[in-house]
């Protein structure tokens, strides 16, 4: 079961889902004015890059966006105006990306301009199910317009998927009639708040409570339950004890303050190097306070394998994403390295984000990719 936290720290939204008695995943809501991922602009073709077909796109303050083009694309030209919907924010020294497929994002279903189709989640496994989602949304898909079922559709009230899907329908239709009589460079559609996109995000079976000790998320996070998602609105609740503030209460400082470390000490003695790097994030696994007089090989396999819980762990808390090359401590056994493999790739599954253990390397790397969904919190 999860709980969601909502609160301030030095001025930023912290947002924090805790399992149990630990924290699971963070996030920290900054103030500043780029383009954040699911806003949806009105832009100028600023150039081109014809060889790998893309636009540099110019949206409100003058920020550029990349802008992938398929081989099917009405071919564009510098000065066309056209709606992008931001989908990566600017990292560093890389420009956001935008993409011309608008998409609006709900708790079961995402409606998005794929040709009318129905696609449902990969993680709904039940045959029947799924054809029933499909047989559900097909008479609403309009034109361009169809729908992805999410994860979170697979347990919902048929009625839930549908008044949603319809209030999808019915913003999707009023936004690009509002682009027709708007200036470029305007802002037409805002994502919503990262905080409140956890509520759409967490597994409806697994989220319990969502707390908070300020009156302004108190209000923004109950009009829009209300209004997007009635059936979680019981469990939203207003902290007051003016004894034990709510980021005390839950170690909140000291919990930043570990995600942010590169090392971490497995119980095993063992620890992990989490180095994050522009291109990829490496982790190295390390035998640590291991003294050398027990059974060297499984002593290596039962480090490894605690190391596997941790890094599928840290994985989400960190919010890593992209490549993720691991270096376990190297095993002999040929037997024991499928084994390690097998059960981290069953770790990876549980992510409510897709992560993909892709294979062991001839130097015995491990590749993960995890989709970007938003920055690490090494970037927030």
């Amino acid at each position: 079961m999860s709980k969601l936290i909502l609160t301030r720290l030095s001025g930023r939204i912290v947002s924090a889902v805790w399992n149990g008695n630990q924290v699971v995943s963070l996030s920290l809501s900054g103030t500043d004015s780029q383009a954040a991922v699911g806003d949806i602009y009105l832009g100028r073709v600023k150039s081109m890059a014809k060889n790998i077909s893309a636009a540099f796109i110019e949206i409100a303050g003058g920020q550029i966006c990349y802008c992938n083009l398929p081989k099917t694309a009405v071919k564009l030209k510098p000065g066309d105006e056209l709606l992008v919907q931001v989908t990566r924010e600017a990292v560093k020294t890389k420009d956001a990306v935008v993409s011309r497929e608008l998409s609006l994002s709900g708790k079961y279903a995402v409606l998005a301009e794929n040709g009318g189709r129905i696609a449902v989640s990969s993680k709904i496994t039940d045959k029947k199910r799924r054809e029933s989602l499909q047989a559900l949304m097909t008479p609403l898909c309009e034109g361009e317009a169809g729908f992805i079922l999410r994860t979170n559709s697979g347990e919902a009230a048929e009625e839930e998927i549908l008044r949603e899907a319809e209030r999808l329908l019915g913003e999707w239709k009023a936004l690009r009639e509002k682009a027709r009589f708007r200036t470029c460079f305007t802002k037409l559609y805002g994502g919503i708040p990262e905080y409140l996109k956890l509520m759409q995000d967490l597994p409806a079976r697994e989220l319990t409570d969502i707390v908070t000790d300020q009156k302004d998320l108190f209000e923004e996070a109950q009009a829009y339950l209300s209004s997007c998602q009635p059936e979680d609105a019981e469990k939203l609740c207003y902290y007051e004890d003016p004894l034990l503030a709510l980021p005390k209460l839950y170690s909140l400082e000291t919990v930043w303050e570990r995600a942010l470390q590169k090392r971490v000490w497995l119980k095993s003695g063992g620890y992990l190097v989490i180095e994050p790097t522009e291109a990829l994030t490496v982790i190295d696994v390390n035998t640590g306070k291991y003294d050398g007089h027990k059974n060297r090989e499984e002593t290596f396999y039962l480090i490894n394998r605690e190391a596997a819980r941790e890094i599928a762990f840290q994985l989400r808390l960190r919010n890593l994403s992209g490549i993720i090359l691991v270096d376990f401590i190297d095993m002999e056994s040929e037997e024991k390295r499928l084994s390690l493999l097998r059960e981290l790739e069953e770790l990876l599954k549980k992510d409510p984000i897709k992560t993909v253990l892709v294979e062991m390397t001839k130097l015995h790397l491990v590749e993960i990719t995890r989709k970007k969904i938003r920055k690490p919190i090494y970037e927030q």
